[in-house]
């Protein structure tokens, strides 16, 4: 398997622009790792980690990402199924329950979700809602706790309840509570509330028609799934990374990306361009199958390549 820096000399070895390097590079790999699985594959790629003062809401899943599914998935062979690698911090769960309703019905549950390094929060969902996910030793998921307007709906309830707890027991704790509950709009706990309980049923759902169709006892794995990846008080922080085997002692389908060499080099070596790609042009969204055709969005364009 081509390192990280053995991919970079081979970006740098070709008598090209930089960008077309790139371009080149990254779709030998994918059109590699075709070749082993014989499967489709769309790479799903998010430049978070690159290019940071550009505005979350733009690198995170958002409803413009369904334009670049409809780009990639146009005139595939939809029996052959689908492998998914994901790279992303998370997103819009209105968004993400849109995006992998649109890929069942183009694929049934016939999807495998591939991470090569981070899938975080949304991310989390989406690698959920596959038949099977395959994590490498270096591979994270991330609970999929939701957060409203970048705080975690999960912390926003436990502080409310807090100041509810202490004021009824103690009155003089009003002046200390007042300024931090004042911060708070009418509606607040309600949304938090409905945004926790939108992302559990959205999760079962899609356990219980894909990952763990058919199995036995289900309540109980589901109800594993959803503390160990969805309680905040459990995970500590939205932040958190989880590995491959806390995710498959909690109940979900991990395969081991290690168990098959070829494909772990060729995934790797994907995982590799692509980062190379986010970190050396001004690309921060990456979808693209492996026919070469990309929806690449830029920080202020979006370009369709064929």
């Amino acid at each position: 398997m081509p390192n990280w820096q053995e991919i970079l000399n081979e970006l740098n070895g070709y008598k090209v622009s930089a960008n077309t390097a790139y371009d080149i590079v990254r779709r030998k790999y994918l059109e590699e790792l075709n070749r082993l699985t014989n499967r489709n594959i769309i790479l799903y790629y998010s430049g978070w980690l690159q290019k940071s003062d550009v505005p979350m809401p733009i690198m995170a899943i958002n409803d413009e990402d369904k334009n670049g599914f409809m780009t990639v998935i146009n005139n595939l062979d939809k029996s052959k199924g689908l492998d998914l690698i994901l790279h992303t911090p998370g997103g819009e769960i209105a968004a993400t329950e849109s995006l992998v309703n649109y890929l069942r019905a183009c694929f049934g549950t016939d999807i495998r979700a591939i991470i090569p390094q981070i899938a975080m929060s949304a991310g989390t969902m989406i690698a959920c809602s596959c038949k099977e996910i395959i994590m490498g030793k270096q591979s994270s998921l991330g609970p999929f706790d939701p957060q409203f307007q970048g705080l975690p709906t999960h912390g926003i309830l436990e502080e409310f309840r807090r100041a509810h707890q202490e004021i009824s027991v103690d009155s003089s704790k009003i002046p200390v509570w007042q300024p931090i509950i004042a911060k708070y709009h009418p509606t607040l706990i309600g949304e938090c509330e409905k945004a926790i309980q939108w992302s559990i049923e959205m999760l079962k759902e899609w356990l219980k028609t894909g990952m763990f169709k058919g199995r036995e006892s289900i309540d109980e794995v589901l109800n594993k799934v959803i503390l160990e990846l969805g309680d905040h008080a459990l995970t500590k922080s939205h932040a958190r990374h989880l590995d491959k085997e806390y995710c498959r002692n909690a109940g979900l389908n991990i395969v081991d990306l290690e168990a098959d060499q070829g494909i772990q080099d060729a995934i790797l070596s994907v995982h590799h361009a692509c980062m190379h790609t986010l970190s050396a042009t001004p690309a921060i969204k990456i979808i693209e199958n492996q026919n070469g055709i990309a929806f690449i969005k830029q920080v202020k364009q979006v370009l369709v390549q064929q």
